[in-house]
C-alpha cells in the first residue's frame, strides 16, 4: 500500500522593482505575500519607453546602463510555478518570452541576461527558494527613440513629453522603491522642472 504525499509545496519567489510594489492590482495581489526587500542584487534602469504609461520611462533590467541595486522578492501563494508565471504575465501586459524563471531544481530556466540569472540562482540557493519569477522585458530606448540610452537623451525624452504623460512620468520615478538608486533617477531628482 501506498503512503500519502505529504511533500511540501514549492518556495516560488515573484521579484519586483517597480510599480509591481506600489501600483494595487487586486487581480495580481491576491495571489502573492507581503514585499521583503532582500532580493538579489540586479542592475536595473528606467531605460524602458512605456506605452501603457504614455512614454513614461520604466524600470527593467538593463546590464549596460544599469545600476547594481538590491531588489524586492515576495512569496507566492500559488502552488504550480506555471500560475506564478501566468500571473506576472497578465499583470505585466505581456508575453511569456518576457518572463524570467529560474527553477533551483535546474530542470529549466528563462532569461535574457547571464549575469542576471548567476545573481538570481546564488540568492535562490541561498534562500533555499525553489523557483524564482521575474519580468524580464528588455530596453526599447533605441528602438523607440532612435538613439542609444543615456542620461542625457533619456532626460530630454522626459522632457519632451506632453504635461500629462510628463506627469505620469515623474509619478513613476517618485514611487519607485527607495532601493532603486539608478543615474537616471538622480538625475531626473536634480531637475527643477521634474519637481513642479
Amino acid at each position: 500500500m501506498n503512503k500519502p504525499s505529504h511533500t511540501m509545496p514549492p518556495y516560488i519567489a515573484i521579484l519586483g522593482w517597480g510599480s509591481l510594489l506600489w501600483d494595487e492590482r487586486p487581480e495580481f495581489d491576491k495571489h502573492h505575500s507581503a514585499w521583503e526587500l532582500d532580493g538579489p542584487e540586479l542592475r536595473i534602469e528606467f531605460s524602458r519607453v512605456s506605452q501603457f504609461r504614455c512614454g513614461a520611462l520604466t524600470l527593467v533590467i538593463d546590464p549596460p546602463n544599469g545600476a547594481t541595486c538590491r531588489v524586492a522578492h515576495t512569496k507566492s501563494k500559488r502552488r504550480d510555478p506555471e500560475d506564478s508565471i501566468c500571473d506576472l504575465r497578465s499583470r505585466e501586459g505581456t508575453t511569456r518570452s518576457n518572463i524570467g524563471f529560474y527553477f533551483a531544481d535546474g530542470s529549466r530556466h528563462q532569461s535574457k541576461d547571464a549575469a542576471a540569472l548567476t545573481s538570481i540562482q546564488a540568492w535562490a540557493a541561498a534562500k533555499s527558494i525553489d523557483v524564482v519569477v521575474w519580468t524580464d522585458l528588455p530596453s526599447n530606448f533605441d528602438k523607440v527613440c532612435g538613439h542609444s540610452f543615456s542620461v542625457e537623451h533619456a532626460l530630454g525624452h522626459v522632457r519632451a513629453l506632453d504635461p500629462a504623460a510628463k506627469s505620469g512620468a515623474t509619478e513613476y520615478v517618485w514611487r519607485a522603491p527607495a532601493f532603486v538608486n539608478t543615474p537616471l533617477r538622480v538625475a531626473l531628482q536634480s531637475q527643477p522642472w521634474f519637481n513642479q
